[in-house]
């Protein structure tokens, strides 16, 4: 044990000394770049144009087989989504297979097959592997257009725009494209509900004859596969794919950038957090010389958690979840760099000041030895361990003869990554991270967010959520004569059904359906209420699953349970319960502690916005003007560190009793939206006190 011991602190001693040594204020020298060896693919092409690369790798049985139709960017104009809707359509059967016997084939076989405008994606064993490239170039040559499918799919894409409507982040990626690069660009043209609408079953066959034919497409296949049988197969299903006939696209030059500094700013009064994104466009290739040091640098300011955005508005600040930043490459001299992150409203001015900062500082200070070691470790690291997969072989091949790269491209990409110099890491800095002459695209609550940004001295243009100039919003309304705080809350009490009918409440027991989002899950929820004193049990179940949580408080105290882990409430959740006024809470507020603040819009209605305050902590809620009921509910509360503001909103109020429920409630808190949809209401029934024990 004593050699062991000293052995030990013989090693540490060593480590010690050789940090002392180190001179970090010097950059390291770059030591050898690891040699890189990249298979060759095998290829062949058809007579039709199809181009095939072929890697063998006979570790797993297993194959893949990618399609990538390589055609010029097009815009789509008054039927812009016809390329989505080609996509959704193609690999949902044959005209040799139905829709049913095709997809149960490939279930059968343990295969995955899927399909988008420009290509597709096939997997599965190898001793399958005849059967399943038949399936694809059946699925690609011969597609099933149905109008009933057709139909389907339209319905699926217009309800999907319409729950875009409300995402602050699919309106902030609209409008960032549309503005970056024009709506008259491919890359900036975006689908509307009317242009979905314009699109007809022929719009989407003509679409499939013109573009989706072999050309300009590639057949990448990998794995446990035989060379000279994969060329026989690959000829025998895909000889007969006519040849398309040639087209140019003559593309617009995307927008210039802005010659200033400017806020872009979109309006979305049910924001509860605000999406920040500072973009310039740029011109950049991978064969540009630039490329290698780019992705230094940006890995530096972004790229990574130890970033210097992240680690300033996430680490030091605590304001968000994490910040990013990205710069794109393009054939078509279109691309973008882009700083972005999600921050709570009261911080949004503030992080545009950080964002410049940061942005700035790689600008005019030259990066520490140590920043420019970490990064590229970081890029050698996910290069080699990358090489580990024969997809990546396949992937890098395909790259080299898209982009027209060197043929050593890959081979030397380590060489170069290593070469790059803090003087490099400046230099593209000031190249393609352009600040002052950025768009910062803030899609926010501006009620909540303006006054703050018009502080920081940057000017500030108004858009709708669709890209179009509009002036300033009117973020808040003067209240009426005679309107207080006191008559918000009887209209609300009147709305939902009266003082006598609520007094009449003394529990209630709600059923309904859950959905929280990135969670395929169907779950279901049992919400129980006892009304004086406030007792509350909740649980959440899934089918096959049983409980997955629950929470119980009884008046004094209470517990949350979930996965067998029971957690009972520490002092300061059962405060908060004590303080917390239950159903029907303006039946009990203290008016000394409620004011009515003003007149905000959400969702395109007007509502009073009244705060109340409880053991010193302010809340909001919002009250439809028209209808006095109950729209929503703010509050903010710490969670690891940091302020998180939970958003609760209220819609389809049913009644029940005499007395109105909302069936629908949202709870949002931080990224995370949890959506309840209540199918049953029993007021007065089937609720004990044994159900909050």
């Amino acid at each position: 044990m004593k050699t062991k011991i000293t052995a030990l602190l013989a090693v540490l001693f060593i480590s010690i000394s050789a940090s002392a040594q180190l001179d970090r204020s010097k950059q390291p020298k770059a030591g050898p770049a690891p040699t890189i060896t990249l298979e060759v693919p095998g290829e062949f092409e058809l007579k039709n144009g199809l181009k095939v690369l072929v890697v063998e790798n006979h570790k797993l049985p297993r194959v893949s087989y990618s399609l990538t139709i390589d055609n010029q960017p097009i815009t789509e104009g008054d039927k812009a989504g016809v390329s989505a809707m080609l996509g959704a359509m193609l690999g949902n059967g044959t005209t040799n297979i139905s829709k049913d016997v095709f997809n149960e084939e490939i279930d059968f076989l343990g295969a995955r097959l899927g399909f988008s405008s420009d290509g597709a994606f096939a997997s599965g064993l190898s001793k399958y592997s005849d059967r399943i490239l038949e399936l694809m170039a059946d699925a690609a040559m011969n597609p099933l257009f149905s109008q009933e499918e057709f139909d389907k799919e339209k319905e699926r894409l217009l309800e999907g725009l319409k729950n875009n409507e409300k995402s602050v982040e699919a309106v902030a990626d609209r409008v960032g494209s549309a503005l970056s690069y024009g709506t008259k660009h491919p890359y900036g043209e975006f689908l509307t509900e009317e242009t979905v609408n314009n699109i007809s079953l022929d719009n989407v066959r003509a679409f499939y004859q013109k573009y989706f034919n072999p050309n300009n497409a590639y057949l990448v296949i990998v794995g446990d596969v035989d060379f000279r049988t994969v060329e026989k197969q690959v000829k025998k299903y895909f000889k007969k794919w006519d040849k398309g006939i040639d087209f140019t696209t003559n593309l617009v030059k995307p927008n210039p950038n802005v010659a200033s500094t400017q806020i872009t700013f979109v309006d979305m009064p049910n924001a509860v957090q605000s999406n920040v994104t500072l973009t310039n466009n740029v011109e950049l290739e991978m064969n540009n010389p630039d490329y290698h040091a780019v992705l230094i640098a940006n890995k530096i300011l972004g790229g990574g958690f130890n970033s210097y955005l992240n680690m300033n508005l996430r680490e030091a600040n605590g304001w968000t979840y994490g910040a990013r930043s990205s710069i794109g490459t393009s054939r078509y001299g279109a691309s973008r760099f882009t700083a972005s992150t999600a921050v709570r409203n009261m911080v949004t001015d503030s992080t545009v000041i950080e964002t410049l900062k940061e942005i700035k500082r790689i600008k005019n200070e030259p990066v520490t030895a140590e920043a420019l070691a970490n990064a590229k470790a970081k890029y050698v690291g996910d290069f080699v361990l990358a090489l580990e997969s024969p997809q990546t072989i396949a992937r890098y091949a395909l790259s080299i003869k898209l982009n027209k790269l060197p043929s050593d491209f890959y081979k030397t990409y380590l060489s170069k990554i290593n070469a790059v110099t803090i003087a490099d890491v400046q230099r593209v800095a000031n190249k393609y991270f352009k600040p002052e002459n950025a768009r910062i695209i803030i899609v926010g609550k501006g009620s909540d967010v303006i006054p703050g940004l018009e502080k920081t001295g940057v000017p500030i243009k108004y858009f709708d959520k669709f890209a179009n100039p509009v002036a300033k919003p009117e973020f808040s309304k003067p209240i009426p004569d005679g309107v207080t705080a006191k008559s918000v809350l009887d209209k609300h009490i009147t709305a939902i059904g009266g003082a006598a009918n609520i007094a009449k409440v003394n529990t209630v027991k709600m059923n309904g359906d859950v959905t929280i989002e990135g969670v395929p899950i169907a779950l279901k929820v049992e919400a129980k209420t006892m009304t004086n004193p406030n007792k509350e049990s909740m649980e959440m179940t899934a089918e096959g699953m049983g409980t997955l949580m629950k929470q119980k408080w009884d008046g004094t105290t209470g517990y949350r349970e979930q996965q067998g882990q029971k957690m009972p409430f520490s002092e300061d959740e059962i405060n908060e319960k004590k303080s917390d006024l239950g159903l029907f809470a303006e039946t009990k507020f203290d008016l000394a502690n409620v004011t009515l603040e003003s007149i905000v819009d959400i969702d395109g209605k007007d509502n009073f916005k009244v705060k109340v305050m409880s053991n010193d902590k302010a809340s909001y809620r919002f009250y439809n003007v028209e209808t006095g009921l109950l729209s929503q509910v703010e509050s903010t509360s710490k969670a690891q560190d940091q302020e998180v503001t939970t958003t609760i909103k209220y819609d389809n109020y049913s009644e029940v009793n005499g007395v109105k429920f909302p069936y629908g409630q949202t709870i949002i808190a931080g990224p995370q939206t949890i959506s309840m949809n209540f199918k049953n209401v029993k007021v007065n029934e089937e609720v004990t006190e044994a159900d909050f024990k």
